[in-house]
């Protein structure tokens, strides 16, 4: 069946194909078609931060995929959820707003990508933002995205910040601002102590468009092509196989992991591969689904002295009323935070240039592993986070059915630095919780626990317990697949647009740079 022509066909609704989608549809004379595998963001704990929780391993909302046995790992397979909705991962993420540093984009511009440093892309953060402190250099006010400080401080959090300065950090109430470094609380994409997903900044104000159409429960199964040329798109969508046609360009937003996955069924990736799967070969590529990058973290968890954590609230049904009561009358407490409420940027004594190149996430509750139910005990989590890896994988196709999960293979902890620098971290965590504005708070550590403390010791707690912080990128990155321009190099009027082209993780979460990217991406487009 065929869903008419557009100008511009828009493949996912995360966080960067809900900025294409308003961007694009913005001019009435462009007809555009967004395509979605998932549902609309209709599920209440979407809209609810801490609702994160139980969207971890949703069995419609996440693709729920998983690596493939890691060996550096002991072949353990590492969660890597993906958001399967409106809004994408941004629907289901942990909401922090973080951009990386400064270092990370001039990076990537002195490799050769022109127009992708630091001071190119800071006009698309600030184009996207609502900034609820106001506008100055680094921040604005009015774009679609709100951005706002915690609803309330917690003194958990308070002390932690406390132990951080004592250990010698800075303290840093802005780490998107002049400088990244330091302990501080981390803002989020929120509002009024509500999420503010890609879908609800972005689709919900362009949504009754007539020259957009936003189609649901459609899982792309290629992009069709004329020789070279992208013409449109072919999908499923209710047991019925679809196409559309696009008259100018095909833009892929689908994510580090659906992105190759859908360039390899459609032609474009490494040519063995391709044949050996008795899939056509549009344009041999083997840079597609290469070269993947994800951040890696060991979490330490610790018991408290007092009854003020998370835990303590869930424990208990009068608190988890009150709890409820607080966030349905206020939008205040408990149900707002962010899966890190206070954290930063630190620097070890490793760090090269003066750059932060450790992350932590400090949140007042503990669990064994994310997703899964809290402990029965008062206990917090304080997460230690390389930010630059070396260790480097892949996302393939195993079989030519866009139903089936590709093969994703991050080789965590594979390069011996990032091995050296996870054992870094977790000394960097115990050396703040060390600190005296911490230990009325602090009976005990839990995990690793102090029968820990040689490197190897540490080395495998890290091995046997660490995950994903699910910021997976570079699996179609600036040079390799695509140009500066984000067009795939080799074939016409078909671009990536997401985590994928970037050529390095940055140093913090992701999400924030994706919406920049998706911005400029919309510009190149129009430009044109």
């Amino acid at each position: 069946m065929s869903a008419d022509t557009f100008d511009y066909i828009v493949i996912g609704a995360g966080s960067a194909g809900c900025v294409l989608a308003n961007r694009l549809s913005a001019d009435p004379r462009w007809r555009v078609l967004q395509l979605e595998a998932g549902p609309r963001d209709s599920n209440p704990w979407i809209h609810i931060p801490l609702g994160y929780g139980k969207l971890f391993n949703h069995p419609v909302l996440n693709w729920g995929y998983k690596t493939a046995p890691e060996p550096f790992l002991h072949d353990r397979r590492i969660s890597q959820p993906r958001g399967r909705v409106l809004g994408g991962s941004s629907s289901i993420n942990g909401l922090l707003y973080v951009r990386g540093q400064r270092e990370d984009f001039d990076d990537w511009r002195a490799a050769g990508h022109v127009g992708w440093g630091f001071d190119d892309l800071l006009p698309y953060f600030i184009r996207a933002e609502n900034q609820a402190r106001g506008a100055n250099a680094f921040h604005g006010i009015g774009g679609p995205l709100s951005v706002s400080d915690p609803t309330e401080t917690h003194p958990l959090c308070d002390a932690f910040i406390e132990a951080a300065v004592e250990a010698g950090h800075p303290r840093n109430e802005d780490f998107n601002g002049p400088s990244q470094e330091g302990a501080g609380y981390y803002q989020a994409t929120a509002k009024n102590g509500r999420r503010v997903s890609a879908a609800v900044a972005y689709l919900r104000p362009a949504r009754d468009r007539k020259n957009l159409q936003i189609r649901t429960g459609a899982l792309v199964t290629r992009v069709l092509f004329d020789g070279l040329r992208a013409t449109g798109v072919e999908w499923e969508e209710n047991g019925v196989t679809m196409t559309a046609s696009a008259n100018a360009e095909v833009i892929v937003a689908a994510g580090a992991i659906n992105t190759p996955q859908l360039l390899q069924l459609s032609g474009i990736g490494d040519g063995a591969l391709l044949s050996e799967l008795g899939l056509p070969q549009v344009r041999h590529a083997p840079d597609v689904g290469e070269h993947l990058q994800d951040h890696y973290q060991a979490r330490l968890v610790y018991r408290a002295t007092k009854p003020c954590t998370l835990n303590d609230d869930l424990r208990s049904p009068l608190r988890t009323a009150i709890l409820g009561a607080r966030y349905l009358l206020l939008r205040r407490g408990g149900l707002t935070i962010s899966a890190g409420y206070a954290g930063g940027f630190f620097r070890s004594p490793d760090a090269t240039a003066g750059r932060p190149d450790f992350q932590i996430h400090f949140i007042n509750f503990s669990t064994d592993a994310m997703g899964t139910r809290l402990h029965p005990f008062s206990g917090f989590t304080a997460s230690a986070c390389p930010l630059r890896p070396h260790s480097r994988g892949h996302v393939r196709v195993v079989k030519p059915d866009p139903a089936t999960a590709p093969e994703i293979l991050v080789n965590y902890l594979s390069d011996p630095q990032d091995r050296e620098d996870i054992v870094t971290g977790i000394r960097l965590v115990r050396d703040i919780m060390k600190q005296p504005a911490i230990a009325p708070f602090l009976q005990e550590e839990y995990l690793p626990g102090p029968k820990l403390s040689t490197d190897e010791q540490l080395l495998e707690f890290a091995r046997q317990t660490g995950g994903s912080l699910y910021h997976p990128c570079s699996t179609a990155a600036l040079g390799a697949v695509v140009d500066s321009e984000l067009r795939v190099k080799g074939v016409e009027r078909l671009r990536v647009i997401d985590a994928s082209i970037m050529p390095s993780v940055v140093s913090g979460n992701t999400n924030a740079a994706v919406i920049a990217i998706a911005e400029k991406g919309s510009d190149l487009i129009l430009k044109a």
